[in-house]
This record gives C-alpha cells, sequence and structure tokens, in this order.
C-alpha cells in the first residue's frame, strides 16, 4: 500500500474517532446535525487549510492555464468519473441512465480526444454523477447525521461511510503508475477547487453563518440527488426512497 493510501486510511481511522467521541460530547438545537460543536470546528480546520494551501494553488492554477485548457482538464477528470456513475447507476437499477453513460463515455473517449473534449454533451446526451452514497441511499440506508470531514468537507454518515468504496471505484485511483495516480488526484482537486473560487468568496461574504449555508445546501443536494431532482413536498430527512421509489 502506497503512502498516499495509507494516510488516507489514517485520515479516516481519525475521522471515525471524532465522530464517536462526537456522538457523546456535544449536542445540536438542529436534529439533522447533533455533532455540530465537532463540525464547526472541523469546517473550521478545512477552512484554514484552503485558505493556506488549496485556494492559493487554485488561483495559481487558473492563472497560469487558459480557460480551454481547464475545460479540457475537467472534461477529461469527468470522463474518467463517469465510469463510476454508470456502475452505481446499474446498482441503482438505472437501465436508461447506464446507458447513456456508456454512450457518453465511449463517444468522449473516441471522439473527444481521450475526454478533452465532451462531444456527448453537445449532442444532448445529459450528463449524471452518480456515487455509492447515491446508491446506498435509493435501497434505502438512511442518511444519518451531518458530518464534516477533515479535509473532505461536508457529508452525511452514510456518505462518509461510502466514501472509501467511492475511492476504490474511481479509475484514478486504481491506476497502476503511483506517479500517474497521484499526479491526476492532485489534479482533479486544484481542478475542482478552482472551480469553487467565486462560488465560495461568495457564500463568506453573503452570509452570516458560511458554516450552516454549506450544511443546508449541501443535504438539500444530497436530497435532491436520491430522488434524481424530484424529491417529495413531504420529504423527511429521516426517510430515504426505498428501490420501489
Amino acid at each position: 500500500m502506497n503512502l498516499l493510501k495509507k494516510r488516507f486510511w489514517m485520515l479516516l481511522a481519525g475521522c471515525v474517532v471524532l465522530v464517536l467521541q462526537g456522538c457523546a460530547t456535544v449536542k445540536s438545537a438542529d436534529a439533522r446535525d447533533p455533532w455540530e460543536p465537532m463540525n464547526r470546528s472541523i469546517y473550521q480546520f478545512n477552512d484554514a487549510l484552503d485558505t493556506a494551501a488549496l485556494k492559493p494553488a487554485a488561483q495559481l492554477y487558473v492563472r497560469v492555464l487558459p480557460s480551454m485548457v481547464r475545460t479540457g482538464v475537467s472534461n477529461f477528470m469527468g470522463n474518467l468519473g463517469d465510469v463510476w456513475s454508470m456502475a452505481n447507476s446499474a446498482m441503482q437499477l438505472k437501465g436508461q441512465a447506464t446507458v447513456e453513460t456508456f454512450m457518453r463515455i465511449n463517444i468522449n473517449t473516441f471522439m473527444g480526444l481521450g475526454g478533452i473534449l465532451d462531444v456527448a454533451s453537445e449532442m444532448g446526451i445529459e450528463k449524471r454523477r452518480e456515487d455509492f452514497g447515491q446508491t446506498l441511499g435509493y435501497w434505502g440506508v438512511q442518511p444519518g447525521p451531518y458530518v464534516m470531514l477533515p479535509l473532505f468537507g461536508p457529508s452525511t454518515l452514510r456518505d462518509a461511510l461510502a466514501f472509501p468504496v467511492d475511492m476504490q471505484g474511481n479509475v484514478t485511483n486504481n491506476l497502476a503508475d503511483e506517479a500517474t495516480r497521484n499526479a491526476l488526484l492532485v489534479t482533479r482537486l486544484v481542478d475542482m477547487r478552482a472551480g469553487l473560487l467565486k462560488t465560495v468568496d461568495a457564500i463568506k461574504a453573503s452570509s452570516l453563518d458560511p458554516y450552516s449555508f454549506v450544511r443546508d445546501a449541501y443535504l438539500q443536494k444530497r436530497r435532491n440527488d436520491i430522488y434524481d431532482g424530484n424529491p417529495p413536498s413531504s420529504f423527511d430527512y429521516n426517510e430515504t426512497p426505498t428501490a420501489s421509489q
């Protein structure tokens, strides 16, 4: 096991310890966020790390690379991610989504220069993002409490437990060459952060409580993800769709 994976599993173990400690020691007025004090502390840690390292790296990335190149990088990473999305669509018995994502992968790989060009979107084939947390939700696993993970940001207990599976399912993590694998992982992280530069700054500038804004936005997004953008009006946070829904 390489050094990066060792550090990841050490970090994950640390998250579990923090969560278990939080279960016994903190309370919150929001039923969705019973470990709020602990989560806020982790949010502050993540924000400090972002300010010191991730944001400057993303800003440099934007300054150095032309927009066309950054778009190509995002498209390439997205094409790799579509493989795991297709697998999760299949696990959720979404036949049309599985077939269309399979078509996207082939079109963008062979006609889009390995995924640098998003030809499939130009042809009207919708991009769908599916992960193992959504798959668990589809089969009735409840989201559980909101959790702020060190480095990785907002999550729920269900999504946090699904995260290692998502990591293993990602094509990038299964490349044989360690140097290439790590370079792609770093590039994906910086590219994702670059895409959020304006959004994060706007949240901090306009929100009285950025932590609550991020939490509420994340939970709403994940609710929409589970229901494919059509959650019931009577949605209860403690309820999740079943496979028949």
